[in-house]
């Protein structure tokens, strides 16, 4: 059986709580209603030594999960004692967007508020007003940073995956750090992660924070819209895991352990809503208990963490009936979060981990009032009530069950741990792992698919990359509003200094058999558009398809968790911000109440890009695991949807993700990647503020580069075992070999040599051969003199070798494409494929004059600038590195291989 995962460190942020021993009081006793926010917490990020010029940047979010980290490592004893850092990991959950992204979007917006402002003065007032109104668009332009916060960092401020990687600075942790999303089981998808890395020895300890606040009236509305409850409760909470050996060699205090954790997804065609089958749950429950060799009859206490909807919640309630068939009559209780701390939705699974833990620990079964009636198998507890030994001596066991609306069902299982007991005591040293990490399976790719800039397919991507010749232009006018957006060689915090970008238009259709109505398509965010169609490329490609029914999958996609359409519906309904601006601006003073009311009544209308009431498709265009969940869905797979994003290796974070659920046995296939839409005025302008952007054009590697140039892109792998693709027939384009993750924990923007290094050893790790058998480097290549320079030292750090048979060969997909943000990892995998699959080495676009400080020679290493022959060598196959760094010192490594039997 594989090893159980100890819980040693609780943290807990809730109204009335502020640690796990104020939830466990209430939780116990619970109040008859608490606050419904988290904002009175107050934390003095002072102690994080985080510069004072970035903490105006922060989101809420951030500076809470900080404060749940603390004290999570404080509950664990993790104050005066080492934590292996370099080997800890940190993943964050959180769900419908961070405060700072809606600020920023509203802020960029506000320009064109001020610009409607200007043109309706005159319109209301007459042609003399004209005057007036260009006065009072330029105090409101001005205004905005001020009222809406502005800071250089705000683009490093506002990401979800600078939670985690704040943390890993915070604490020096150097593990891999990522943010993750999937609705309201975005806990339990975060928890099986770390479950599966510590048993596969990827990591020794993981810190699992996840949280929900309400940061937008959008999400209230969108929900309605479908018809479900919208009093989602405040929350963040934190849970430290080890594996059980370790945390007992240790001495860490165990609270209780994971058995198992198991997801199962109920896809189907339409609008994202929550699985009614009560036949899935049950075998996901069943699953649970199978592969942790516990049967159900010997848990007595099931927390329902998340059950959705009353025909959802009913569909549960019959699974588990079913599930503990024959066990005597009001034998187990049921619990769920009721009035405390209530559905934390994002945070709703660790919650109820956290509940279920210190029941265990306490030995104590805590009350409920259900709402609904019961079956006979079932009871309820009205007080905190002592939790019996079990007959024999066996220990007390508790389940914690979820579903989300993406369609995701989710069971996991607790056991108490007694360190008197002989499964605590014969633990001499810790167990590194359940499974052979030594040389794991290859996973092979068996589809795959992109969408860039003049390439609306994989085909036409590398017709591009073979030509040498980039795809970075001026941003067409109704991408980039030049008069509102843009001031050439000007950084500022309200316009961008550059007006290039590698565009790309999203399908204004759905893919071909896809029954999606155009209400429902325009709903969409862009990035999900472009993913179904991507999606559509690569199965298409695999063309086995069929097959996949029926097998446990996983659809992990990098995105950023703050989609585009969800800032713009938010900016409409807060556009009443802009509305308090306007109306204390002094050009407007002379104006009667009865006018300025008038008028800016005339200018938000102009300013919302609509009034139609939203709908229940609306939602799954907000969501940034709706990205994977619309995948998913209309293509009929039972894989469970998650977006992933860690910066600029969102792409290579989702796909450890994905090799991870593989290796564990936990799916039998995965389509993994990244989609983000770039060129966006908002990201223009962020990106401007902090001089990220090239004032040309991205030059990777040149004594020109002086900044990136951003890219729209999207690029999907179909992914399986390669022993069960070969035993399928199913083409095979390539495997991956091993990937590596770490953090700097040091600078959030400044790239450091020694975190880039321990990410490529960790992918070295796990597969037979060294640096000198790799041919080929797809580099992340930034195109900035020091981001260029620190990953080439990386570089020599790890390939270099006396003797090497041939130079390395190196090359970056950003110098035909741009820096595709979350993208960008799955546009170097796919540049890598496709050369290896050419057997061409590819040139770099914009090469004119490599860089003197590059310690290339020291490889050594060259920089084509022209397509070249990629030659076998004998006796191995052709193999390539894929690098991957992102802001908040997150870094990725993967190794890649042909493979040379296949009919791929």
């Amino acid at each position: 059986m594989p090893e159980p995962i100890a819980v040693i460190g609780i943290a807990c942020l809730y109204p009335g709580a502020r640690g796990a021993g104020d939830y466990w009081r209430l939780c116990g006793d619970p109040p008859a209603s608490v606050p419904s926010t988290l904002d009175d917490v107050r934390v003095d990020v002072a102690r994080y030594r985080i510069p004072p010029v970035q903490r105006r940047s922060m989101s809420r979010m951030q500076v809470l999960m900080l404060e749940a980290a603390r004290q999570c490592l404080t509950d664990a004893g993790y104050t005066g004692r080492p934590l292996g850092t370099d080997r800890t990991d940190v993943i964050a959950g959180i769900c419908f967007g961070l405060d700072r992204q809606y600020a920023n979007a509203l802020r960029i917006e506000g320009s064109r508020y001020a610009r409607d402002l200007a043109d309706e003065v005159p319109a209301l007032f007459g042609e003399h007003a004209r005057e007036t109104g260009r006065r009072a668009a330029e105090e409101m332009r001005a205004l905005l940073p001020e009222r809406l916060g502005a800071s250089p960092h705000d683009r490093v401020g506002e990401m979800a995956s600078t939670i985690p990687a704040r943390i890993a600075g915070a604490f020096r942790l150097r593990g891999r750090t990522f943010t993750l999303e999937s609705a309201d089981a975005t806990s339990f998808a975060a928890l099986a992660h770390a479950v599966n890395a510590l048993r596969g020895d990827r990591c020794d300890a993981a810190l699992v924070l996840t949280g929900q606040r309400w940061e937008s009236p959008l999400f209230a509305d969108a929900l309605a819209a479908k018809g479900l409850p919208a009093d989602v409760a405040e929350g963040v909470g934190a849970l430290l895991l080890k594996r059980r050996s370790s945390a007992v060699h240790d001495g860490d205090r165990v609270y209780a352990s994971i058995l198992g954790c198991a997801l199962e997804q109920d896809s189907r065609p339409g609008t994202l809503r929550y699985s009614t089958s009560g036949e899935r749950r049950h075998r996901v429950a069943r699953a649970c208990h199978d592969a942790a060799g516990v049967e159900p009859g010997s848990v007595r206490y099931v927390e329902r963490a998340a059950s959705g909807p009353p025909a959802a919640a009913k569909a549960e309630l019959n699974a588990l009936t079913r599930l503990f068939d024959g066990v005597p009559a009001r034998s187990v209780t049921l619990g769920a979060p009721g009035t405390f701390p209530g559905h934390t939705f994002a945070n709703a699974g660790l919650a109820g981990v956290a509940k279920a833990a210190l029941a265990l620990y306490h030995r104590r079964i805590p009350p409920h009032r259900p709402t609904t009636d019961l079956t006979p198998t079932f009871r309820s507890a009205r007080t905190l009530e002592p939790w019996p030994a079990e007959p024999g001596g066996e220990p007390r066991r508790a389940a914690v069950c979820g579903a989300s609306l993406t369609g995701a069902l989710c069971h996991l299982l607790l056991e108490e741990h007694d360190s008197r007991g002989p499964k605590a005591t014969a633990a001499g040293r810790p167990s590194r792992g359940a499974v052979d990490t030594t040389h794991p399976e290859p996973i092979a790719v068996v589809g795959y698919g992109g969408r860039f800039a003049d390439a609306s397919d994989a085909p036409g991507f590398w017709r591009v990359v073979h030509s040498g010749v980039d795809r970075i232009e001026p941003l067409p006018d109704d991408v980039l509003d030049r008069e509102l957006y843009h001031r050439a060689n000007d950084a500022s915090l309200t316009h961008c200094y550059t007006d290039l970008g590698a565009y790309m238009a999203a399908p204004d259709e759905p893919p071909d058999g896809l029954r999606i109505t155009p209400r429902r398509y325009r709903a969409m965010d862009a990035a999900q558009r472009v993913a179904l169609a991507v999606a559509a490329e690569t199965l298409t490609r695999h063309g086995h398809a069929d097959n996949l029914t029926g097998h446990r999958g996983m659809v992990a996609i990098g995105s950023n968790l703050g989609l585009t359409r969800t800032r713009r519906l938010n900016a409409d309904r807060q556009a009443t911000e802009l509305d308090a601006i306007a109306a204390d601006l002094p050009a407007l003073a002379p104006l009667s109440d009865r006018a300025r009311a008038r008028l800016l009544d005339c200018v938000r209308a102009r300013f919302r890009t609509s009034d139609d009431p939203l709908t229940p498709v609306d939602l799954d265009g907000c969501l940034a695991g709706g990205v994977a969940a619309l995948v998913a869905g209309e293509y009929r797979l039972s894989a469970v949807p998650v977006a992933v994003e860690a910066a600029c290796a969102s792409s290579l974070a989702a796909l450890d993700v994905a090799v991870g659920a593989l290796r564990s046995g936990d799916v039998d296939y995965a389509l993994a990647g990244g989609a983000e839409i770039v060129c966006h005025p908002r990201d223009l302008v962020l990106c401007s503020a902090l001089g990220l952007l090239s004032h040309t054009r991205i030059t990777p590697f040149d004594t020109a580069a002086d900044g990136f140039s951003p890219g729209d892109g999207c690029a999907l792998f179909l992914l399986k075992r390669l022993s069960d693709a070969v035993r399928d027939d199913d083409p095979i384009f390539g495997l991956l070999r091993g990937i590596g993750g770490s953090n700097d924990a040091r600078s959030l923007i400044a790239p450091d040599v020694d975190g880039q290094v321990r990410a490529m050893r960790q992918a070295f790790e796990q597969v037979e051969f060294d640096p000198s058998a790799v041919d080929y480097l797809e580099a992340h290549g930034t195109g900035t003199r020091v981001g260029d320079r620190a990953e080439i030292s990386a570089t020599v750090e790890v390939y270099a070798k006396p003797g090497r048979p041939q130079p390395l060969v190196i090359g970056s997909a950003k110098s035909f494409f741009g820096h595709t943000f979350a993208a960008a990892g799955a546009a170097g995998l796919l540049k890598a494929l496709l050369s290896m699959r050419a057997r061409t080495f590819p040139p770099n676009a914009n090469l004119r004059t490599p860089a003197a400080d590059l310690p290339l020679d020291d490889i050594p290493a060259r920089l084509p600038t022209a397509p070249e022959p990629w030659p076998a060598v004998p006796g191995r196959p052709r193999r390539a590195g894929v690098s991957s760094f992102g802001t908040g010192g997150i870094n990725y490594h993967l190794l890649v291989e042909e493979y040379e039997d296949g009919s791929g």
